[in-house]
């Protein structure tokens, strides 16, 4: 298990590298998430540049190729923290754009408390009663396999040219192809609005592969629930009720009001299935949030954590407190700012720091479980939102109503701490799984701590500029990037102090999250591999269908893989050997598309031309169709690559 501690981990050439890798990879992290409402982990991809740069620069040790992966993993932690959340006060009107110093401090603050609240957390996770962590077993696998990387590396490097090529061609590039196939028509008299599409990303493609068929089928189940059942049926039945929303889509093609009917009303279902999610993820984890705080504090007391071997030595705790105190005083001047009252920042900040922690555990065990891509991170903040927005109406009174640049001032109060808590359980839930690998490989936990408060702190000095390149060139809340949580977020907090919600869509979408619910139980209780996980069953729910298809498309390349290999399911580490090479060309696929989604931003931006790049002619019609061929071409390589996987022994 654990090698030499002594050996090199904390060098200057693994900190730069890691602060690189972390930048470049929250920006690739922060346009994902905005445009479909997921970020995946970043530790493979990242140890795998890691152990090809080092080589070329004379060779690296195991220990510093780990914390290079620890400190570039904060990109898809300070990412997720931030674009589920701050985009909600831009789509308030509370900010014309991201101001720097407040997102800095939003940011960089909550992932640096992540850190300090998962200190406390690690024995007792990793250690004493150990979680699987799977995303950090496969990591430290990879880590120790690292003696030839070249493979690893070209499978990155091709696949990032193709996501970047394809993504170039498409709309907001050359507009050779677009975005996105659909077809759609009005049936039964014009009664019934029939729409079926894809999306043409294979960076969605790529998310598929590595969430897998299991989440592939529920978050299409969600979608098919919304756009061929709810969005038909509302357009039949309930349509007359609204008179408003039925003038503007009279006329309208049908891809137009399906979508227009989907805007307004039925992805609020996905709002209320979420809500209900939320709240029955903390509850349903109470028994082992609370063993996790007590064996923590524990550790705490005993002074376990600054005793004996290197390896088992974390972050000293008095000066965890000293910086945790630090670190609180300007949050408390940050919510003083806000609000203007003593009496309710300072139940805001004491919110912040009890959710915080408590988030953070929670975040901690489920990636322990599930791993860091597949974390409900928005159904936390949900709950924190909820929970700090009740404190605030009593507090806040009737001045919760009042309208700040367009927002009521208790929503923004509420989406701040929404944000910095959302921010700490992004990271601690990463810091933890990234600890698991240092476990593995024999790191010094308290140099790995250090390494990924200075990797999301570097995230979080690029988040606004790049927030406020997306936002120029495609419009934060847009078709192009419709920043589903930050929406979602926006809607509830903004509801809850006097705004206007559909409630009765939002009521039913709990049912049907109480179902989801339900079902998965029954499902569970009966020993199935095969489970329904209420926040996926939402996010499919809530965000169009053109993006739950190729994620489904790309679960399924997966488990053609699985079958060519013939490996059973229940087999973690056979799975993890065979999906290897799949996981790095989806990581590529990812990565690619998403930097130049920002590279083709800043021409936009500069020019104030969203069409500068555009191709002089187009394809037509045929377009639509050469965008399917390109993308059933990407997924056929992707299951050639997913085919030279290790081949596993035949299931007996």
């Amino acid at each position: 298990m654990p090698g030499p501690a002594a050996a090199p981990q904390l060098t200057f050439r693994a900190v730069v590298l890691a602060i690189v890798l972390a930048v470049v990879l929250s920006a690739a992290n922060a346009y994902l998430g905005l445009f479909a409402g997921l970020t995946v982990a970043t530790a493979i991809p990242a140890a795998v540049v890691s152990m090809g740069v080092l080589r070329l620069l004379g060779g690296g040790t195991i220990l510093e190729n780990n914390i290079v992966q620890t400190g570039a993993s904060a990109g898809s932690s300070i990412a997720a923290g931030v674009i589920f959340t701050i985009p909600a006060l831009v789509l308030m009107g509370y900010w014309p754009d991201f101001k720097y110093w407040w997102v800095l401090g939003i940011a960089g603050l909550g992932g640096l408390l992540g850190v300090l609240f998962s200190v406390p957390l690690r024995r007792s996770m990793i250690v004493e009663d150990p979680l699987p962590f799977p995303e950090g077993k496969a990591a430290a696998e990879v880590l120790k396999a690292g003696e030839n990387p070249g493979p690893g590396l070209k499978i990155l490097g091709i696949s990032a040219a193709i996501g970047a090529v394809v993504k170039l061609a498409a709309a907001n590039g050359l507009r050779a192809i677009p975005d996105s196939w659909a077809v759609a028509g009005y049936f039964a008299n014009n009664k019934l609005i029939g729409y079926l599409g894809t999306g043409l990303s294979p960076a969605l493609l790529g998310v598929g592969y590595i969430v897998g068929l299991n989440v592939g089928i529920v978050v299409l189940s969600g979608a098919i629930l919304s756009w061929h059942i709810a969005i038909p049926l509302y357009h039949a039945f309930f349509l007359g009720s609204d008179p408003a929303l039925a003038a503007g889509i009279a006329g309208a093609p049908a891809a137009d009001a399906a979508f227009a009917i989907w805007s307004a009303k039925i992805r609020f279902l996905g709002v209320g299935a979420m809500l209900v999610g939320g709240v029955w993820t903390l509850f349903s984890l109470r028994n082992s949030l609370l063993a996790g705080i007590r064996s923590g504090f524990a550790a705490a007391r005993k002074g376990a954590a600054q005793g004996g071997q290197e390896t088992d030595r974390d972050l000293p705790m008095k000066w965890m407190l000293v910086a945790l105190v630090l670190f609180v005083l300007p949050l408390l001047a940050l919510y003083q700012a806000i609000v203007g009252q003593w009496h309710v920042s300072v139940p805001m900040t004491l919110i912040m720091i009890v959710a915080g922690f408590l988030f953070v555990s929670v975040s901690g065990y489920l990636a322990g479980l599930v791993g860091s891509s597949n974390n409900p991170v928005s159904g936390i903040t949900i709950a924190t939102i909820l929970f700090a927005s009740v404190v605030l109406l009593m507090l806040l009174g009737a001045d919760g109503q009042v309208q700040v640049n367009g927002a009521p001032l208790g929503a923004v109060a509420a989406i701040m701490i929404g944000a910095v808590v959302c921010c700490a359980a992004a990271v601690g839930g990463d810091n933890l799984q990234d600890l698991k690998t240092g476990y593995l490989v024999g790191a010094t936990p308290w140099k790995q701590q250090l390494m990924l408060g200075i990797g999301a702190f570097s995230c979080a000095l690029v988040m606004a500029p790049v927030l406020n390149l997306l936002q120029q060139a495609y419009g934060i809340g847009s078709k192009t990037l419709p920043a589903p949580q930050a929406n979602l977020m926006a809607s509830v907090a903004k509801g809850l102090f006097g705004g206007q919600l559909p409630w009765t869509m939002i009521a039913i979408g709990g049912v049907i999250g109480a179902l989801v619910i339900a079902l998965d139980g029954w499902l569970k209780a009966r020993g199935s591999r095969f489970r329904v996980p209420v926040l996926a069953a939402a996010i499919g729910i809530y965000l169009p269908l053109e993006l739950m298809v190729p994620i489904f498309l790309g679960g399924l390349l997966a488990h053609l893989v699985e079958r060519f290999h013939k490996v059973r399911a229940d087999d973690e580490a056979a799975l993890d050997r065979v999906h290897r090479p799949g996981v790095l060309f989806s990581a590529g696929l990812i990565t690619g598309e998403a930097l130049m989604g920002i590279a083709i931003a800043l021409p936009i931006v500069i020019t104030q031309d969203p069409e500068v790049l555009a191709l002089p002619f187009g394809l037509g019609a045929a377009a639509q169709w050469v965008g399917l061929a390109v993308l059933a071409l990407v997924g056929w390589l992707l299951y050639r690559v997913g085919k030279r996987g290790e081949r596993a022994e035949p299931a007996a």
